[in-house]
């Protein structure tokens, strides 16, 4: 490995961290990039489209830290608990939440790799939920979120995000925090309150996701891929960062039509590319 693949690193920590979290599908993105840009070492380049989330996670454990951290040790009035315990809930409402995503995962992900990971499947992917973000968001308008808040999902509501997760674990190009948001919003979830929750449920999801590949494959490269594998998670630590803060901004004065839209037509330019070169995806 060498400078090369530094600058692949950051190329794809820059698109991980823009579409992790936006509804927009990162696995349809990262086969784009990699058709134009890819690693010298394919079992790498497989090894860091995972291990690279962990970049991207630490940003939302950053920004919401006093929302996730359920101790604190100063600044509590006299006979007040140490622990919060209506962040100890949310834990376990996230727990709960992935334990669908979790079966998939320790069960059926090489069979879901072998069977659906190709361009075709991602951009059907793409464009279907496209189109399905745009129904919802129109079914939706004018309707008052029953659920405003986090703190207000309930864990029946939990659960049946946890299973909208499994889309994402078992169609590759879905989107994560896309299938999620829109289990949200049929529930009735304010969009501010679905995409806090999404981010939420990505801790678990993306760190589990991380170690299994890991435990799977291995880590079996030189100090230089230690230190390729780094620029990458840092580079999506902080384009992460500007991605959360931008989407939580939007969807206070939009909703999320625009980017059904924009799904749509980046599955159209996935197939239209296929097609074109008869190219297929590693």
């Amino acid at each position: 490995m060498g400078a090369f693949d530094i600058l692949v690193a950051i190329v794809w920590g820059i698109v991980e961290g823009i579409t992790e979290w936006l509804p927009v599908s990162s696995t349809g993105h990262m086969i784009l990039v990699n058709q134009f840009l890819s690693f010298s070492d394919q079992e790498f380049s497989d090894m860091f489209l995972v291990v690279v989330q962990l970049g991207a996670i630490m940003a939302v454990v950053i920004l919401f830290w006093s929302k996730l951290w359920p101790f604190h040790f100063t600044h509590r009035k006299r006979g007040e608990s140490v622990v919060r315990w209506d962040i100890m809930k949310l834990w376990l409402k996230i727990a709960v939440a992935s334990i669908p995503a979790a079966i998939v995962g320790f069960t059926i992900d090489d069979l879901i790799d072998e069977m659906f990971y190709n361009a075709f499947v991602v951009a059907g992917a793409l464009i279907i939920y496209g189109i399905l973000f745009i129904v919802v968001e129109l079914w939706n308008k004018g309707r008052n979120p029953v659920i405003t808040t986090v703190a207000d999902i309930g864990f029946s509501s939990a659960i049946i995000i946890g299973i909208f997760q499994v889309l994402a674990a078992v169609v590759p190009g879905t989107s994560r925090s896309g299938a999620t948001i829109i289990g949200a919003l049929l529930l009735g979830i304010a969009r501010s309150a679905a995409a806090e929750f999404t981010f939420y449920l990505a801790i678990p999801v993306m760190f589990g996701a991380s170690l299994l590949k890991v435990v799977k494959h291995g880590m079996n490269f030189d100090m230089m891929g230690y230190i390729t594998l780094a620029i990458g998670m840092i580079v999506a630590f902080f384009v992460s960062l500007f991605a959360i803060k931008f989407l939580m901004g939007y969807i206070r004065k939009h909703d999320f039509k625009a980017f059904g839209v924009y799904r749509i037509i980046l599955g159209i330019a996935v197939l239209i590319y296929f097609f074109a070169t008869g190219a297929a995806v590693a």
